[in-house]
């Protein structure tokens, strides 16, 4: 799945939140981060309506005790599922996170 990253400082911008709290956002899985760009960026996904996608926190939580690092957690999220028919984070921005959950769990 194609997406844009997002820095930290876009990050600030889009959530309209100084940059302590968006650390402490990923400190508590509330966004997952990836180096891969270079920079600490976000995929833009993860968020909805300027705000973090509220079912992303604890499916990152599942994948996290799955033993998933967070590169594995955003590969796993963008990528097409075939159980799910649709990648992971679309089947959560469309409502469906037991669903996901559920196929996350069966991973670890």
């Amino acid at each position: 799945m194609e997406t844009t990253w997002l820095t930290l400082p876009d990050l600030v911008e889009v959530l309209g939140e100084p940059l302590g709290r968006v650390r402490r956002l990923l400190d508590e899985s509330h966004l997952i981060a990836s180096r891969r760009t270079g920079k600490l960026a976000v995929p833009e996904v993860f968020l909805v309506d300027g705000h973090p996608l509220s079912s992303l926190r604890g499916t990152a939580i599942v994948l996290h005790d799955a033993g998933f690092s967070d590169d594995e957690a955003i590969d796993w999220l963008l990528e097409h599922d075939a159980s799910i028919g649709m990648p992971p984070i679309e089947a959560l921005r469309q409502g469906r996170k037991s669903e996901v959950r559920r196929v996350a769990q069966t991973l670890a």
